[in-house]
Protein backbone atom coordinates (compact mmCIF):
# COMPACT_ATOMS: atom_id res chain seq x y z
CA UNK A 1 0.00 0.00 0.00
CA UNK A 2 2.80 2.41 0.87
CA UNK A 3 4.53 1.80 -2.46
CA UNK A 4 1.28 2.71 -4.24
CA UNK A 5 0.98 5.86 -2.12
CA UNK A 6 4.56 6.92 -2.89
CA UNK A 7 3.86 6.44 -6.61
CA UNK A 8 0.69 8.54 -6.38
CA UNK A 9 2.42 11.36 -4.52
CA UNK A 10 5.36 11.40 -6.94
CA UNK A 11 2.93 11.38 -9.89
CA UNK A 12 1.10 14.32 -8.30
CA UNK A 13 4.42 16.17 -8.04
CA UNK A 14 5.31 15.37 -11.66
CA UNK A 15 1.92 16.68 -12.81
CA UNK A 16 2.43 19.89 -10.87
CA UNK A 17 5.91 20.39 -12.27
CA UNK A 18 4.50 19.89 -15.76
CA UNK A 19 1.97 22.66 -15.06
CA UNK A 20 4.74 25.10 -14.13
CA UNK A 21 7.05 23.89 -16.89
CA UNK A 22 9.67 22.13 -14.77
CA UNK A 23 11.13 18.65 -14.52
CA UNK A 24 11.24 16.81 -11.20
CA UNK A 25 14.79 16.55 -9.80
CA UNK A 26 15.80 13.15 -8.49
CA UNK A 27 16.40 14.43 -4.96
CA UNK A 28 12.83 15.78 -4.88
CA UNK A 29 11.59 12.21 -5.39
CA UNK A 30 13.76 11.10 -2.49
CA UNK A 31 12.28 13.83 -0.32
CA UNK A 32 8.74 12.88 -1.30
CA UNK A 33 9.36 9.22 -0.50
CA UNK A 34 10.69 10.24 2.89
CA UNK A 35 7.63 12.43 3.61
CA UNK A 36 5.24 9.60 2.74
CA UNK A 37 7.25 7.28 5.00
CA UNK A 38 6.85 9.73 7.91
CA UNK A 39 3.16 10.16 7.20
CA UNK A 40 2.44 6.42 7.11
CA UNK A 41 4.94 4.83 9.50
CA UNK A 42 5.20 4.97 13.29
CA UNK A 43 6.32 7.16 15.07
CA UNK A 44 5.16 9.64 12.37
CA UNK A 45 7.97 12.07 13.17
CA UNK A 46 10.55 13.20 10.64
CA UNK A 47 13.38 15.67 10.26
CA UNK A 48 14.23 16.94 6.77
CA UNK A 49 17.48 18.81 6.26
CA UNK A 50 18.91 19.51 2.83
CA UNK A 51 21.31 21.94 1.21
CA UNK A 52 20.12 25.51 0.76
CA UNK A 53 17.94 26.18 -2.30
CA UNK A 54 17.33 22.43 -2.66
CA UNK A 55 13.57 22.99 -2.81
CA UNK A 56 12.74 21.12 0.38
CA UNK A 57 9.92 23.53 1.33
CA UNK A 58 8.64 23.35 -2.25
CA UNK A 59 8.31 19.56 -2.02
CA UNK A 60 6.72 19.75 1.42
CA UNK A 61 4.08 22.15 0.07
CA UNK A 62 3.32 19.76 -2.79
CA UNK A 63 3.13 16.93 -0.27
CA UNK A 64 0.65 18.89 1.88
CA UNK A 65 -1.58 19.60 -1.12
CA UNK A 66 -1.56 15.91 -2.02
CA UNK A 67 -2.46 14.97 1.55
CA UNK A 68 -5.56 17.17 1.21
CA UNK A 69 -6.39 15.52 -2.10
CA UNK A 70 -6.27 12.03 -0.61
CA UNK A 71 -7.67 12.94 2.81
CA UNK A 72 -9.76 16.13 2.52
CA UNK A 73 -10.67 15.94 6.20
CA UNK A 74 -7.03 16.50 7.20
CA UNK A 75 -6.07 19.51 9.31
CA UNK A 76 -2.61 20.88 8.59
CA UNK A 77 -0.72 23.36 10.74
CA UNK A 78 2.33 25.26 9.46
CA UNK A 79 4.67 26.70 12.09
CA UNK A 80 7.69 28.91 11.42
CA UNK A 81 9.86 31.28 13.41
CA UNK A 82 7.50 34.05 12.29
CA UNK A 83 3.92 33.99 11.00
CA UNK A 84 4.95 35.70 7.76
CA UNK A 85 7.33 32.84 6.97
CA UNK A 86 4.64 30.25 7.66
CA UNK A 87 2.28 32.25 5.44
CA UNK A 88 4.59 31.70 2.48
CA UNK A 89 4.01 27.95 2.80
CA UNK A 90 0.25 28.47 2.97
CA UNK A 91 0.46 30.61 -0.18
CA UNK A 92 2.42 27.86 -1.92
CA UNK A 93 -0.21 25.25 -1.00
CA UNK A 94 -3.03 27.58 -2.14
CA UNK A 95 -1.33 28.11 -5.49
CA UNK A 96 -1.07 24.35 -6.03
CA UNK A 97 -4.68 23.70 -5.05
CA UNK A 98 -5.92 26.43 -7.38
CA UNK A 99 -3.91 25.31 -10.39
CA UNK A 100 -3.24 21.57 -10.14
CA UNK A 101 -5.63 19.67 -12.47
CA UNK A 102 -6.37 17.05 -9.79
CA UNK A 103 -7.35 19.63 -7.14
CA UNK A 104 -10.04 21.66 -8.87
CA UNK A 105 -12.85 20.05 -6.86
CA UNK A 106 -11.14 21.01 -3.59
CA UNK A 107 -11.28 24.77 -4.17
CA UNK A 108 -14.52 26.24 -2.76
CA UNK A 109 -16.60 28.60 -4.87
CA UNK A 110 -17.26 30.68 -1.76
CA UNK A 111 -13.77 31.54 -0.57
CA UNK A 112 -14.81 32.74 2.86
CA UNK A 113 -11.84 30.94 4.42
CA UNK A 114 -9.28 31.31 1.65
CA UNK A 115 -6.87 33.80 3.17
CA UNK A 116 -3.15 34.33 3.61
CA UNK A 117 -3.03 32.60 6.98
CA UNK A 118 -5.73 29.92 6.67
CA UNK A 119 -7.65 28.05 4.02
CA UNK A 120 -10.53 25.59 4.08
CA UNK A 121 -11.13 23.28 1.12
CA UNK A 122 -14.32 21.49 0.12
CA UNK A 123 -14.51 18.67 2.66
CA UNK A 124 -16.92 16.83 4.97
CA UNK A 125 -18.88 19.13 7.27
CA UNK A 126 -18.41 19.28 11.02
CA UNK A 127 -14.65 19.96 11.15
CA UNK A 128 -13.87 22.99 13.28
CA UNK A 129 -10.28 23.77 12.28
CA UNK A 130 -9.27 25.09 8.83
CA UNK A 131 -7.73 22.69 6.33
CA UNK A 132 -4.46 24.64 6.55
CA UNK A 133 -3.51 27.24 9.14
CA UNK A 134 -0.21 28.98 9.84
CA UNK A 135 1.25 30.57 12.92
CA UNK A 136 4.52 31.76 14.35
CA UNK A 137 6.10 29.26 16.71
CA UNK A 138 5.13 31.38 19.73
CA UNK A 139 1.70 32.29 18.40
CA UNK A 140 -1.58 31.29 20.03
CA UNK A 141 -2.39 27.68 19.13
CA UNK A 142 -4.22 26.80 22.35
CA UNK A 143 -7.21 24.54 21.74
CA UNK A 144 -6.30 23.71 18.16
CA UNK A 145 -5.97 20.19 16.76
CA UNK A 146 -3.98 19.04 13.78
CA UNK A 147 -3.39 15.84 11.81
CA UNK A 148 -0.17 17.10 10.23
CA UNK A 149 2.17 19.67 11.77
CA UNK A 150 4.92 21.11 9.58
CA UNK A 151 7.63 23.01 11.44
CA UNK A 152 9.36 25.00 8.71
CA UNK A 153 12.51 26.89 9.73
CA UNK A 154 11.64 27.33 13.38
CA UNK A 155 15.34 27.49 14.29
CA UNK A 156 16.69 30.84 13.17
CA UNK A 157 19.17 33.14 14.95
CA UNK A 158 16.35 35.01 16.67
CA UNK A 159 15.00 31.81 18.25
CA UNK A 160 18.23 29.91 18.90
CA UNK A 161 21.24 32.16 19.44
CA UNK A 162 21.39 31.50 23.20
CA UNK A 163 21.02 28.38 25.33
CA UNK A 164 18.00 29.96 27.06
CA UNK A 165 16.24 30.58 23.74
CA UNK A 166 16.91 27.00 22.63
CA UNK A 167 15.49 25.67 25.88
CA UNK A 168 12.37 27.79 25.42
CA UNK A 169 12.02 26.58 21.86
CA UNK A 170 12.32 22.93 22.87
CA UNK A 171 9.67 23.44 25.56
CA UNK A 172 7.37 25.03 23.00
CA UNK A 173 7.87 22.11 20.63
CA UNK A 174 6.95 19.63 23.34
CA UNK A 175 3.57 21.33 23.59
CA UNK A 176 2.83 20.29 20.00
CA UNK A 177 2.22 16.73 21.20
CA UNK A 178 -0.99 18.05 22.78
CA UNK A 179 -2.04 19.67 19.48
CA UNK A 180 -1.36 16.65 17.30
CA UNK A 181 -4.25 14.24 16.78
CA UNK A 182 -3.74 10.52 17.50
CA UNK A 183 -1.75 8.93 14.66
CA UNK A 184 -0.93 12.42 13.36
CA UNK A 185 2.43 13.25 11.78
CA UNK A 186 4.97 15.94 12.56
CA UNK A 187 7.63 17.04 10.08
CA UNK A 188 10.54 19.37 10.82
CA UNK A 189 12.26 21.20 7.95
CA UNK A 190 15.27 23.33 8.60
CA UNK A 191 18.95 24.15 8.69
CA UNK A 192 21.00 24.14 11.92
CA UNK A 193 22.06 27.60 13.05
CA UNK A 194 24.16 26.53 16.01
CA UNK A 195 26.34 23.64 17.20
CA UNK A 196 23.73 22.98 19.87
CA UNK A 197 20.96 22.81 17.28
CA UNK A 198 17.47 21.70 18.22
CA UNK A 199 17.55 19.49 15.12
CA UNK A 200 18.88 16.42 16.87
CA UNK A 201 17.79 12.84 16.38
CA UNK A 202 17.89 10.16 19.03
CA UNK A 203 21.30 8.97 17.86
CA UNK A 204 22.97 12.38 18.23
CA UNK A 205 25.00 13.56 21.17
CA UNK A 206 23.04 16.21 23.02
CA UNK A 207 23.97 19.33 24.90
CA UNK A 208 22.12 22.28 26.41
CA UNK A 209 19.17 20.57 28.08
CA UNK A 210 19.97 17.20 26.50
CA UNK A 211 16.73 17.26 24.52
CA UNK A 212 15.99 17.05 20.83
CA UNK A 213 13.13 18.65 18.90
CA UNK A 214 10.39 16.64 20.53
CA UNK A 215 9.55 13.91 22.96
CA UNK A 216 9.68 11.19 20.30
CA UNK A 217 12.72 10.10 18.34
CA UNK A 218 12.78 11.45 14.80
CA UNK A 219 13.52 9.66 11.58
CA UNK A 220 15.66 11.89 9.39
CA UNK A 221 16.64 12.62 5.83
CA UNK A 222 19.75 14.76 5.75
Amino acid sequence: MKHKMITEFCDFMDEWNAVIGCETPRHHREIMRFLVDVWMDVPHRGLLMAFRHSGKSTVVGIFAACVLLHRPESRIMILSAETSLAGRMVGHIKHILENHPACQSLVPSNKKEWAASRITINRPVGIREPSVVCQGIYGNITGMRSDLIICDDIEVPNTSNTAHKRTELRERLRELDFILAPHGAMIYIGTPHTVDTIYRTGSDDTSDSGASTGSTELSSLV
